[in-house]
């Protein structure tokens, strides 16, 4: 009973003493990581971008010239066929025969024209002898000059003959890609009217795109200051992507060479047209181009320029405001309003509100707050590209120039 009293006594003793000690000590939140990299420093030129599609520069339609039979037919569907070959032929024997018929009435009026001379000949110098009279004379004469009206009109027969029978071979007008027969043989066939089948060339390849009507504005006052540059003809160099560019890396490379003569008042668009090069040996791997394909065309505007890039994943936005969280000396996040620009090879340019030095945060923006102090960690912005777009950055982000090195302001 005792021992248990002085054990209770013990613990009211000692609780007053624990309780005197105070709080316990406050620890400091761990600083948030973050990932931080300095702007690229490049020279790059602004663009515009249009949609458009492929088509031939020579697109024919190959119908028959004469009437007749279809007896062969010298290609297979889709090849690929050069100008002068061999495509159709139609039966040629009634073409023969009237061509040998006009030869035939060519010759007996050449041996008529050889007889009536002679009689001129003869008759004229026995006028002169009184022999005959000149009624005579004349008859002839008449005659001489009905026959050579008749054998340029037998002559002319002949010619129109051999041209029927020359069209009774269809031969290919242009080099290009043919389609698939229409008519097969043993079918009748009929002057300018039965469509034979249709070639389209493979090179060149055109592009066309419609141009809005500020930016075709814009362009012009561009090229008459001589921002843009233009060659001996006036053709401005483009960059052209299939479907399949996903990346933007635009790798064919043509001429604009044609701007229409009017603006579409119902669409306010200008159409234009780009030419490629689009080689292609038969028989071998198809052509790049085809007609009728989906493209995108990038068009230079104006000259090389200084710009500072950044990752796109480094740009938040605040109520329709762009901005970056820039990391100070003292590790301390600092909120920054910035002015985009365009998107070259997977890097934003920043017009406004970035400095070459500035360590940007382009990883960890939604742990942070502006005056908060992090731990920062820092990459090249360049390995922050797409995989997709990485082998296009060397090409287009080269080395920055010298300061005092000025830009020539001509189309890449």
């Amino acid at each position: 009973m005792c021992y248990r009293f002085a054990s209770l006594l013990g613990l009211f003793v000692i609780a007053p003493v624990i309780g005197c000690g105070g709080p316990p000590p406050i620890v400091p939140p761990v600083p948030p990581k973050v990932t931080v990299s300095i702007p690229l420093a490049r020279e790059v030129t602004n663009y515009e971008e249009f949609t458009g599609y492929t088509d031939a520069a020579s697109t024919v339609d190959i119908r028959a010239r004469v009437n007749g039979y279809l007896i062969k037919v010298k290609f297979k569907d889709g090849d690929v066929v050069k100008q002068g070959d061999l495509l159709y032929e139609i039966d040629p024997r009634p073409f023969q025969a009237t061509l040998d018929q006009a030869n035939g009435l060519v010759e007996s009026l050449e041996a008529q024209k050889k007889f009536l001379a002679i009689q001129v000949d003869r008759y004229t110098k026995l006028v002169k002898t009184s022999a005959t009279s000149q009624q005579d004379v004349d008859q002839y004469l008449a005659q001489q000059a009905e026959n050579i009206g008749q054998l340029k009109t037998a002559q002319a027969k002949v010619v129109s003959a051999a041209l029927n029978l020359e069209f009774t071979h269809v031969i290919a007008p242009v080099s290009g890609r043919i389609s698939r027969t229409f008519v097969t043989v043993g079918n009748l066939v009929t002057a300018d009217s039965t469509l034979l089948t249709t070639i389209r060339s493979i090179d060149p390849m055109y592009a066309y795109f419609n141009v809005e009507e500020p930016t075709v504005l814009r362009i012009q006052k561009m090229i008459r200051e001589g921002i843009i540059k233009t060659g001996s003809k006036r053709e401005i160099h483009v960059e052209m992507g299939l479907a399949d560019d996903t990346a933007h890396k635009f790798p064919l490379h043509g001429l604009l060479d044609f701007t229409n003569n009017t603006v579409d008042p119902q669409t306010g668009t200008l159409q234009v047209r780009g030419t490629f090069v689009n080689p292609y040996t038969f028989p071998g791997p198809p052509p790049i181009l085809e007609p009728g394909l989906f493209v995108r065309v990038r068009l230079s505007m104006g000259p090389p320029h200084p710009a500072l890039l950044l990752t796109e994943q480094a740009i938040g936005t605040d109520q329709g405001q762009k901005f970056v969280y820039i990391i100070d000396a003292e590790n301390k996040v600092d909120y920054r309003r910035v002015t985009i620009g365009q998107t070259f090879d997977g890097l934003q340019a920043i017009e406004e509100g970035l400095e070459p030095n500035d360590r940007v945060v382009v990883n960890g923006l939604q742990r942070i707050r502006p005056g908060l102090t992090v731990e920062a960690a820092q990459v090249d912005m360049a390995s922050l590209v797409t995989p997709a777009r990485a082998k296009s950055v060397p090409a287009k982000l080269a080395p920055e120039k010298p300061a005092t090195t000025k830009p020539t302001p001509t189309v890449p």
